[in-house]
């Protein structure tokens, strides 16, 4: 099926994406500032309307990330949360005023939930707070959203009264959103065409959703809003963000794009640039995609039934309605090997959506990929993905691996042996399991003096054959925070530790970003 032209006549869809903010509050997901600042320069890429970057007031990471961006990424609005008091807001303009039409996003709860177990104030109070705080916003700039959280389960008259007095006060974007994921998408349709009725001085603002996934209807919700006259979606990558996720931006804007005869908007992102990002989203936080994800998942185009192969050898539009080229994903795969140069490295490197690296970079990551090479016969995308990641975009090394041999069998105890670093001071020891990885564990727990519980333990095969990179996923409990590590290899036993001391590393480097 060849990919429709949207007519010109069609509204505008703005994109607001806040994988950096609501993304990050999955459990795990926490970024540094290169890692947020590289995502950040994806998303340009992709051509996302507005990036939340973060929530400036939260800790002093969050301020430098926040600020990082808006000073060095032009050509795209970049927000920063607020809730509804002059020092957050205040300090999100900080963060914020040297961007490119730079946006306050201000928010405070309007359902009586919320109203009388969380805020304990009345509505009048919630009325009057709302303005004062868009009010002050405005004096800063003319780019000021307002989200009535919880709205989804607010009195509609109370939320129209905000939203009324908001912009009067200044607000040009009202965001009306299902935080708890509860509506459904007739309901909500319902509610926004109220809103939009009700809400006598409307038409000087853009209204907007953002939709949470608990009931897996985040997207579903997010289109019948379109349908019911919404203008902006907020979207992350992959769908991450608190508990079950947000509006998945890949799965709504392809819908857009595959559909257009059932929907009157369309979006100014760059598609192509859709596997990249999603690919750099899960290399970053560690949280991988599940193989059936829509769009992105590693079986998206996948095709296994003898039925389904015929079909498609014969006509690609028997079976699949959109192109694997449009989001990214080329049809022939170029595979590098041990006789490739640096040139075709930074080419694999410039399509994976990173930008060009510094020559001591590439001399890290070249150097890697070719002591991978010289292990395994053919190098993939995830390979040096996972390369980039240990070279380019690491966590701090609080503890680094120098060596690991391992022992196991049907008949002889498990057995790991270990050689690290911890903070540049060389530690070695050895230690008995359950089986090797456990021995690994539980020898790196104690060489380290760390008592992270271990919640969670995946792993996969990111590329082909019996040489296959193993990729290994870590949940770790510490101190009540959830940390997620990732750590990819040819040995598995290795790729495990690896997962774990990244995620040691992590729990550490928020530990240190506390102080």
């Amino acid at each position: 099926m060849k990919s429709t032209n949207i007519a010109s006549s069609k509204e505008q869809l703005v994109i607001f994406d806040t994988t950096l903010r609501d993304g990050e509050q999955s459990p795990g997901a926490t970024m540094n500032m290169q890692e947020k600042f590289r995502l950040a320069q994806q998303l340009v890429k992709l051509r996302v309307d507005v990036i939340e970057a973060g929530f400036p007031i939260a800790s002093v990471g969050d301020f430098d990330c926040v600020k990082n961006i808006a000073d060095n990424l032009q050509d795209v609005q970049i927000a920063g949360l607020a809730r509804a008091s002059v020092k957050d807001i205040d300090r999100a303009w900080d963060a914020l005023k040297n961007g490119f039409n730079p946006r306050i996003h201000t928010f405070l709860a309007t359902s009586d939930i919320h109203l009388k177990h969380k805020l304990k104030m009345s509505r009048e109070q919630v009325l009057e707070l709302a303005v004062s705080a868009v009010r002050h916003a405005a004096q800063y700039t003319s780019n000021v959203e307002f989200s009535a959280e919880d709205a989804t389960r607010s009195d509609l008259d109370f939320v129209c009264q905000v939203f009324a007095a908001v912009i009067e006060a200044g607000a040009t974007t009202l965001n009306f959103p299902d935080t708890t994921g509860y509506a459904m998408p007739d309901e909500f349709a319902g509610q926004i065409r109220y809103v939009l009725a009700h809400t006598p001085n409307i038409h000087k603002a853009v209204l907007s959703v953002h939709c949470h996934n608990d009931l897996g209807l985040a997207v579903a919700n997010s289109l019948a809003a379109i349908k019911a006259g919404v203008r902006q979606v907020e979207t992350t990558i992959n769908g991450i963000g608190e508990r079950a996720g947000n509006t998945a931006m890949e799965e709504l804007v392809m819908v857009i794009r595959t559909r257009p005869d059932q929907h009157e908007v369309t979006s100014h992102i760059v598609t192509e640039q859709i596997h990249p990002s999603s690919r750099m989203v899960s290399t970053i936080t560690g949280m991988l995609v599940q193989p059936n994800k829509a769009i992105v998942g590693a079986n998206a185009f996948a095709h296994e039934s003898g039925i389904h192969q015929d079909g498609m050898l014969k006509e690609r539009t028997t079976y699949e309605i959109m192109n694997p080229a449009d989001v990214g994903l080329a049809s022939g795969n170029l595979i590098l090997g041990k006789h490739s140069g640096r040139h075709a490295l930074q080419d694999r490197i410039a399509s994976l959506g990173y930008e060009a690296l510094s020559d001591e970079d590439l001399q890290r990551v070249f150097s890697r990929f070719k002591d991978l090479a010289d292990r395994k016969k053919d190098i993939c995308d995830e390979d040096i993905e996972a390369i980039l990641m240990d070279e380019v975009l690491p966590i701090p090394n609080t503890y680094e691996l120098v060596s690991l041999g391992a022992m196991s069998g049907n008949h002889a105890l498990p057995t790991t042996g270990i050689k690290i670093l911890v903070n540049g001071e060389p530690r070695e020891g050895a230690g008995l399991g359950v089986g090797p990885i456990d021995a690994a564990f539980k020898t790196i727990a104690r060489l380290t003096g760390t008592t992270c519980r271990l919640l969670y333990f995946a792993v996969s095969s990111i590329t082909g054959g019996t040489d296959a990179q193993g990729e290994v996923m870590v949940r770790l409990e510490d101190d009540g925070k959830i940390i997620v590590g990732q750590g990819a290899d040819p040995d598995i036993i290795t790729a495990a530790a690896k997962a774990y001391m990244n995620g040691l590393n992590r729990a550490a480097y928020l530990k240190l970003k506390k102080k």
